[in-house]
């Protein structure tokens, strides 16, 4: 069981499945930095944080509720939760009881994201450990919900399987272990530098340079050391 001062956002654990130095610069070395995937990430969650909640029929919508989960050690904010009036054979653990609303409700969270769904999982962690704390705040289990793409503009369905769930555990547990070490893991040129807000931080093609420098460096210090005629290992 986490307290105040342990907890962690849940976006950490995108930061870490989409890089690991990402992370530690963001959440250890207090380092950020934004370009126009970031700054239209933010203006997104923020119109839809500052929407007013409502109530569409059967439908109550809830807009920035915190989020905490003190297994886990998370906390964050969640774009949207939609409360939906339970039919009569809902199962009792998947719906919940509004105050002030008669009845019981199916808790079904939207996630809001700019661009188009990514290949990797870590859109998928981040919406499920959300999940995860709403289950262990409202005592029910939730079984989906929907991230938001602003392209195409529509919902796509996300079940929280045993194995999505595992594997936001897992990460959890990860970051948490990552942040207690105090320390950056070393650049890694791929891909996904070019869209990273942080490239300009992390230097990651002058890992390769100092490789190259280093191979140079020993080359030359051979030399030095071996009179003519020495073979050179």
């Amino acid at each position: 069981m986490y307290g105040d001062d342990d907890l962690l956002p849940i976006s950490a654990l995108q930061h870490l499945l989409f890089c690991a130095r990402q992370c530690a610069l963001i959440h250890v070395e207090g380092v950020w930095a934004e370009n126009r995937f970031t700054a239209a990430g933010r203006i997104l969650h923020d119109r839809v944080h500052e929407a007013a909640s409502e109530s569409r029929g059967d439908v109550r919508v809830v807009r920035g509720l915190r989020l905490v989960e003190r297994e886990l050690g998370l906390v964050g904010v969640a774009d949207v939760v939609e409360f939906r009036r339970a039919p009569p054979d809902a199962p009792a653990g998947q719906t919940a009881i509004l105050p002030g609303s008669p009845g019981r409700w199916v808790v079904f969270p939207v996630e809001y994201k700019r661009g188009r769904p990514k290949p990797g999982p870590y859109d998928r962690v981040q919406f499920c450990a959300q999940a995860l704390c709403l289950e262990s705040m409202l005592g029910v289990s939730i079984p989906k919900g929907a991230l938001y793409y602003g392209r195409p503009r529509h919902r796509t369905a996300v079940a929280f399987d045993e194995a999505l769930r595992n594997l936001t555990r897992d990460t959890a547990r990860r970051l948490h272990e990552l942040i207690r070490s105090g320390t950056t893991p070393p650049p890694e040129h791929s891909a996904k530098c070019r869209s990273c807000s942080l490239k300009g931080v992390c230097l990651p093609k002058a890992t390769r340079r100092r490789k190259a420098a280093a191979y140079t460096r020993r080359t030359i210090d051979q030399l030095l050391s071996n009179p003519p005629g020495d073979s050179i290992p």
